[in-house]
């Protein structure tokens, strides 16, 4: 086969394997309707909020230790604020291997602002240190235990 043959045909296969790659990307892009969450993260939700009531949803998280983070699932993150209040953000359209195990979450803090809706978070897988996923945090909505009259 000649050179410029050879060539040719590998143009021909890196092409219809792009097209199929694209084709595959637009079947799975998001449609904005939640993935079911599983049974496990059902019932871990429920555990954080039950007796609490949600509030008025925030664009910003006031400052947050990062021990207090309880990743629910790739759609939910909550923020713990002692036993009284627990603040939960949904991610629109998930965030990949956030939550599984050998991964972590980065985040960064300007000012006194904590983490506000819309800035973009970081999934590291913490034996590489490589980026694994990105995302955004929705709104904040706090969750609170009513006070004992």
């Amino acid at each position: 086969m000649s050179p410029e043959r050879f060539v040719m045909r590998r143009f021909a296969m890196l092409a219809a394997t792009s097209v199929a790659a694209a084709l595959t990307v637009g079947a799975c892009a998001y449609d904005g309707a939640p993935e079911p969450r599983t049974p496990q993260a059902n019932a871990e939700l429920a555990k954080y909020l039950a007796g609490k009531i949600p509030g008025k949803p925030q664009s910003c998280l006031p400052n947050y230790r990062a021990n207090d983070m309880v990743t629910i699932d790739e759609h939910t993150v909550l923020f713990r604020e002692g036993s009284r209040r627990v603040w939960r953000t949904d991610i629109p359209g998930g965030c990949s291997n956030l939550g599984r195990p050998g991964y972590a979450i980065v985040t960064k803090q300007f000012g006194g602002e904590g983490l506000c809706q819309g800035e973009i978070v970081r999934v590291v897988d913490t034996g590489s240190g490589m980026l694994a996923g990105s995302c955004t945090f929705g709104e904040f909505v706090p969750y609170e235990a009513p006070r004992n009259r």
